[in-house]
């Protein structure tokens, strides 16, 4: 299967598919993207604008994974707001779930936070994101939290190096030897494995059981 990761990252999402898809991922920052490249060497990584990468090649996949950027739908903007923090909602997430929604004969998810509004669009929840799609996720919760990590790392008032310590162990990650500057960012920034996987399986489950019903139909159209 073709598969096209948006905003991919070190990963996260990524790490748990296996090495029997054809996958390309785009990343928009060098040093992420060949940290990216040394963790999963046989993918195509590309550094371009994922948002602009989509609409020029995604008749080219039959899977689309979008993580797009979420700081500004995230509830955290009510804390940023009363603190003098103004600013829009990147609204570049809705252009996507409308664009691939409207137009990719594939299957798809655009997955990103629960934001500090009611969606505009309705969604799946899955752990602790929502998921827009054209199959169905069922809500799972997973036993690698990166939000609920976050909040127990500030509880104990760990050290940023305790905190990456503790991500890097959880998550497989080691970034020591790349040129990312914000390592604990970008391990923040992961889609936790064990639902990236989850999401996978159930687009290629979907994805199975309709080719088994066109080879059916084929069989029925044979014998009449």
């Amino acid at each position: 299967m073709k598969i096209l990761n948006l905003y991919a990252g070190i990963g996260g999402n990524r790490k748990l598919w296996g090495e029997e898809h054809q996958i390309t991922s785009v990343e928009k920052d060098e040093a992420t993207a060949a940290a990216y490249h040394s963790f999963f060497p046989n993918d195509e990584i590309i550094v371009a604008d994922a948002h602009q990468y989509l609409l020029d090649h995604y008749s080219d996949f039959d899977f689309i994974w979008s993580s797009p950027p979420c700081p500004t739908h995230s509830t955290t903007n009510h804390f940023l707001n009363a603190q003098g923090i103004i600013r829009y909602p990147d609204m570049g997430l809705y252009q996507e779930i409308i664009f691939l929604s409207q137009f990719f004969k594939g299957k798809y998810v655009v997955e990103n936070v629960k934001p500090y509004y009611t969606p505009l669009i309705p969604a799946q929840e899955c752990g602790r994101h929502l998921v827009w799609a054209n199959f169905r996720i069922a809500n799972k919760k997973f036993k690698t939290q990166i939000g609920s990590m976050n909040t127990t790392v500030r509880k104990k008032q760990r050290t940023k190096p305790e905190q990456r310590k503790q991500m890097t162990e959880l998550l497989g990650f080691d970034l020591s030897d790349t040129k990312i500057k914000d390592k604990l960012k970008a391990l923040r920034n992961c889609v936790v494995p064990e639902m990236g996987r989850y999401i996978l399986n159930c687009a290629v489950g979907i994805i199975e059981k309709q080719n088994i019903n066109q080879v059916d139909i084929f069989d029925v159209l044979e014998k009449v």
